[in-house]
């Protein structure tokens, strides 16, 4: 029997968790008396108790984050019903900053902050009956003191899920949405230490690596050096990064140039382009830059771009969104993630809870409900307009197609009225399937902006046909023995959303 279990719920099957694994390697002599076991959030949560408790643990640490805390919660409950005596530790981004505001009191100890090393301080205290310190808050560890966690991704692992790693830790600047803002500096790991790991996790078969640093472009001598990693491979693989977007020196910029198509994608944080917001937010904001690299990025390289925008800044109207919405889509064709601005615990964005009258959630993922300047229910079109924007324009279904819906107008204000009316027919926003959502967008092209049935049924058959082997749409098969459509394989890639 293990006396430790480390667990948490991770939002899906394919991707682990890099903290459990960092815990466990800093175990030392309990290593031997500890296992990792990794659940994701559709799983029951009764069954998780039952596998966790099958091994009789002493204790149980939890990797708490928003996308699991209320299940997390709900866990904590069942097992402290039928084994009251295993000790809960709970670590990870929602219990390191207060308020809580998910019961967690059954828990038995809190670790805010990092906790490498501080959960096997814990353990040790806890077998030594000393432990008596409920909530333990931690100071940032050396880097070159933890051991690293690379090698205990198993084999399953490597070949069904995303490798998460990191260069660094923290973020040099004070978005105040962020909890990246709250740490003190950015902290390096020794990067020829890294390079033998990743050479390792490539070795056993690892293609798909998803850096979770916040700034991988802030050193260019270690992302050139990372990037160099992966060019000296042979494709196929996929290698993610989080960047800051002004900053793209030449030397990155020839390298990234050089990555296949597939291999490369780059979350860009863009959030707003209106500057006074940006301000607002205490978030630097290089206009011309950023839209001279994400420039480049469209044009001369094959990476794939994820942009963030954010609903419900401080001072953001719904014109001002959109004018950042039609300024992205003249940059670039990429993938434009849009979320709601949600409010964490810890953050600074609460000093504009009274002047710009913010009013968000306590239920997680804590998303704004209204501000001084979005109404309640300007904040709900908007969640269905994100929904129906990921559905069509993020999934690379409708590449040509969605194009049809602003044509030469304002991609934000017909896309609005395009959301407004798709949800009028379906009343929900999820569990559309492509063929009804395909049929809705071809009638709202044709019916309600008018456009020529056989133009609109051409773009669609390009779009819905490229992938060989698809069955041609019953709303489009009239249409399709008139116009000869190239298709091709599908993608060899790892991310399928480029297409």
């Amino acid at each position: 029997m293990k006396k430790i279990i480390l667990t948490t719920l991770n939002s899906r099957f394919t991707h682990t968790s890099i903290a459990l694994r960092y815990l466990y390697a800093n175990l030392k002599e309990l290593q031997d008396d500890a296992m990792i076991l990794e659940f994701s959030i559709n799983d029951a949560l009764q069954s998780i108790a039952e596998k966790l408790l099958v091994h009789q643990p002493d204790i149980i640490g939890i990797g708490v984050y928003i996308w699991n805390v209320t299940y997390v919660s709900e866990l904590i409950h069942i097992i402290k019903k039928v084994s009251p005596q295993t000790k809960i530790i709970l670590g990870g981004p929602e219990v390191s900053h207060e308020p809580f505001r998910v019961d967690l009191e059954s828990a038995d100890f809190i670790i805010q902050g990092e906790g490498d090393i501080a959960f096997y301080e814990l353990c040790v205290k806890i077998f030594n009956n000393s432990a008596d310190e409920r909530v333990v808050k931690m100071s940032m560890p050396s880097l070159k003191k933890i051991e690293l966690p690379y090698k205990f991704y198993t084999d399953d692992d490597i070949k069904n899920r995303y490798i998460y790693v990191e260069a660094s830790r923290g973020c040099p600047f004070e978005c105040e949405f962020c909890l990246s803002s709250m740490d003190e500096k950015v902290r390096a790991f020794d990067l020829e230490r890294l390079l033998e790991e990743f050479e390792i996790l490539w070795q056993r078969g690892a293609r798909a690596f998803k850096f979770i640093d916040r700034t991988f472009n802030l050193n260019i001598k270690t992302a050139n050096r990372l990037l160099d990693f992966f060019l000296a491979k042979e494709p196929p693989y996929f290698a993610h990064f989080e960047v800051v977007p002004d900053h793209f020196p030449d030397s990155l910029k020839a390298k990234i140039a050089l990555f296949p198509e597939g291999a490369l994608q780059l979350e860009i944080g863009i959030q707003t382009l209106n500057p006074q917001i940006a301000a607002n937010i205490s978030r630097p904001l290089k206009i011309e830059k950023i839209k001279e690299n994400i420039g480049f990025l469209q044009e001369r390289t094959h990476a794939h771009m994820h942009l963030d925008l954010i609903v419900g800044l401080p001072g953001e109207t719904l014109e001002s969104f959109g004018a950042n919405l039609d300024e992205l889509v003249k940059l670039s064709d990429s993938e434009i993630q849009i979320g709601i601005l949600k409010k964490l615990s810890g953050t600074y964005i609460n000093r504009h809870d009274i002047e710009c009258e913010m009013v968000y959630s306590d239920i997680p993922p804590y998303d704004v409900l209204q501000t001084s300047t979005l109404s309640f229910m300007d904040i709900q079109i908007m969640k269905r307009f994100a929904r129906f924007w990921d559905l069509t324009y993020n999934s690379g279904n409708f590449k040509r197609s969605v194009k049809l819906i602003w044509q030469d107008g304002s991609v934000f204000q017909n896309f609005y009225d395009f959301s407004i009316w798709i949800y009028s027919q379906t009343d929900s926003t999820w569990q559309i399937s492509l063929q009804r959502l395909g049929e809705l967008l071809f009638k709202y092209l044709c019916e309600i902006r008018k456009i020529d049935e056989e133009f609109v049924a051409k773009n669609m058959l390009e779009d819905m046909m490229k992938i060989k082997g698809r069955a041609t749409p019953s709303y489009l098969k009239r249409y399709a023995q008139t116009i000869s459509i190239k298709n091709r394989e599908g993608t060899s890639g790892f991310n399928k959303r480029q297409q």
